[in-house]
């Protein structure tokens, strides 16, 4: 952090966050707000006078609460710049000046209360978002005695006690009689691995090395210290890890497979009391420890919405940023210009943190000496003598690529192509059909409804494919060898939100027994949010085929991603059934009632409007 804050061409804003950002790849426009630290960064010299002499003491966030810290206070000892900060929330010299004693024992008067935000603005090419992760709170697991116990600390409060910089200056020590613990033991998979409501169902990646390391760091200090480690399972992938995870065994650490069920404490003596169901030997056991250490995992940052919206990314089930391709582009977001590292995008250790975020370093390196940009030729165009500016296009664009329509000047939405990602449902949702789409137009998706369904129409499921999920998971099924039934007939469209209610309706009309639209996971959306449309739209297609009299169940929505092909094939097999059981009298019945409704609608337009002249 040192170096970056000495490089000359780097731009270090601490103690600062984006208020807003708009543009697009290579024209960001991005506005900072630095905050008010009511101490000059440039002229404090870290002399802590002013410290000394405060007289509010509030818990140290740093040494996790181990420690106070003073109203004016350094955040940690390797900031940068190495400048002391005065909160306002707890100082006592403001509005009015009640005390003012840092301000008087500063000699180079760098505290000034009168100190505002600054709101700065820059036009950068791309953005990488490497804003971290956050760890579980682990209170809401009571059976461990978590806040209950003072015996009982999470591995990041570990890592405090131990360390040489910490409050206890590397001396590991009982919160409740400050003696060192001669029994530790360390819980696993706190906040991770679980399906109770309470924590999270993935894996941290990080929980069981960070203990392996923390057990070693006893070991080393404190020689005969008894270390006992619960869990599920121990994950030492990675290059060196099942080294460290054997040595931590041959030092006597005893790894106990089983989660304990509760712990209790000795009033007497401070000790926790385990019970556990050791799965390896099928017994039930109890341990008595000095000391407990709740290996907690990670979760996405609790202020992550705030950053999704900013720049306009989508998240997994799991709440992390969603890389554009897991294989083909796993640094790159989905938005374009903007590029992920570390673990807003999983959980990971310090070498992957650092291996992606040179990824991301590289490729925004790419683009910004290309100079230019290339984008693919599926972006939007808006015919503006077709547009009655209604605003609807601008509203569902997940990118905000398009500007919207200015209904006074009579203005058109104008569409950014390079923002613009193709997923078409500015056109699927356009009630004017102002909106085309390069390579995927209006007349180019009915003339191959047309050619499908061209003979022997009630014999075929015709199918909207979204092309990165469910047509994939179409490929992943044939290439698995996977049996489903003939009659299926494809349409690629490049997302679901691409698919138009008329779309539906013309395959209805020319004797489609049934229609399926399949697109990606809410969570796996490759278009942010469009997918959302896609739901919305077919809810009014099955209302607008109930009042017609069709049966809606013959409309079939599903999300299938590109590793599902089993799922594909399944899907296939039970509308194979379906399709069957449709009858003839009912597709002839369905055609006749659409026909009769495209005349009606076609006779309103042909009718000439009424003309009325005021006297």
């Amino acid at each position: 952090m040192m170096d970056v804050g000495r490089h000359p061409r780097i731009n270090l804003m601490t103690f600062s966050e984006v208020e807003s950002v708009t543009g697009f790849v290579g024209n960001f426009q991005v506005t900072v707000r630095k905050k008010a630290r009511y101490v000059n960064p440039d002229e404090c010299t870290a002399c802590a006078e002013c410290a000394k002499v405060c007289p509010v003491a509030v818990p140290d966030e740093y040494q996790q609460g181990f420690s106070s810290r003073k109203a004016i206070y350094l955040p940690f000892p390797q900031a940068v710049p190495s400048s002391y900060i005065l909160e306002m929330d707890n100082c006592l010299g403001n509005n009015p000046i009640a005390c003012g004693k840092c301000a008087e024992a500063c000699e180079k008067h760098c505290i000034d209360y009168d100190d505002q935000d600054k709101l700065v603005n820059f036009e950068v090419g791309v953005i990488i978002a490497a804003t971290g992760m956050d760890v579980y709170d682990p209170t809401d697991y009571d059976e461990y005695g978590y806040t209950r116990f003072e015996n009982v600390i999470t591995s990041m409060e570990f890592e405090r006690l131990i360390c040489a910089g910490g409050p206890t200056e590397g001396h590991f020590i009982r919160p409740s009689d400050r003696k060192i613990p001669q029994r530790i033991g360390f819980i696993q998979c706190v906040g991770s691995r679980s399906r109770d409501g309470r924590g999270n169902p993935y894996c941290s990646n990080i929980c069981c090395m960070n203990t392996v390391k923390d057990t070693l760091l006893l070991c080393d200090h404190y020689p005969g210290v008894e270390a006992k480690v619960f869990y599920m399972d121990m994950r030492s992938f990675g290059k060196g890890f099942e080294d460290l995870y054997m040595r931590s065994r041959e030092e006597g650490v005893k790894y106990i497979r089983g989660i304990p069920g509760e712990v209790v404490e000795n009033p007497e003596s401070r000790n926790l009391v385990l019970t556990v169901e050791n799965t390896t030997t099928g017994k039930l056991e109890q341990h008595e420890l000095e000391m407990l250490v709740l290996s907690q995992g990670v979760i996405p940052r609790r202020d992550g919405e705030g950053i999704r919206k900013l720049l306009t990314l989508s998240t997994t089930s799991d709440g992390f940023i969603m890389e554009s391709h897991p294989k083909l582009k796993p640094v790159d977001a989905p938005t374009r210009g903007v590029y992920i590292a570390g673990c807003v995008e999983s959980p990971k250790d310090v070498k992957d943190s650092v291996t992606q975020a040179s990824a991301a370093a590289a490729r925004a390196s790419i683009l910004l000496n290309a100079g230019k940009t290339r984008i693919e030729a599926i972006t939007s165009q808006v015919d503006a003598d077709l547009c009655n500016y209604c605003g609807i296009c601008a509203k569902v664009c997940p990118y905000n690529a398009i500007m919207a329509p200015d209904r006074k000047e009579k203005k058109a939405p104008v569409i950014i192509q390079a923002a613009c990602a193709g997923c078409g449902a500015c056109a699927a949702e356009c009630p004017q059909d102002a909106i085309a789409m390069r390579h995927f137009k209006d007349e180019q998706i009915m003339a191959q409804i047309e050619g499908v369904l061209a003979e022997h129409p009630h014999k075929h499921l015709l199918t909207f494919a979204c092309n990165w999920c469910s047509y994939a998971g179409g490929d992943m099924a044939g290439t698995a060898r996977l049996q489903y039934p003939t009659t299926c007939r494809l349409i690629r469209t490049m997302c679901s939100g691409r698919v138009d209610e008329k779309f539906v309706i013309h395959a209805f009309r020319l004797g489609a027994p049934m229609v399926l639209v399949s697109g990606c996971h809410f969570a796996d959306c490759h278009y942010i949010n469009a997918v959302h449309w896609t739901q919305k739209r077919m809810d009014r297609l099955w209302n607008r085929l109930d009042k017609l009299g069709i049966r809606p169940d013959r409309l079939q929505l599903e999300w299938i991603s590109a590793a599902e092909g089993q799922k594909f094939a399944r899907v296939m097999r039970e509308l194979e059934d379906r399709v069957k059981a449709v009858t003839s009298e009912e597709i002839e019945h369905t055609m006749k009632v659409l026909a009769d409704e495209e005349a009606k609608v076609q006779k309103r337009k042909e009718k000439p409007a009424v003309e009325v002249t005021v006297q």
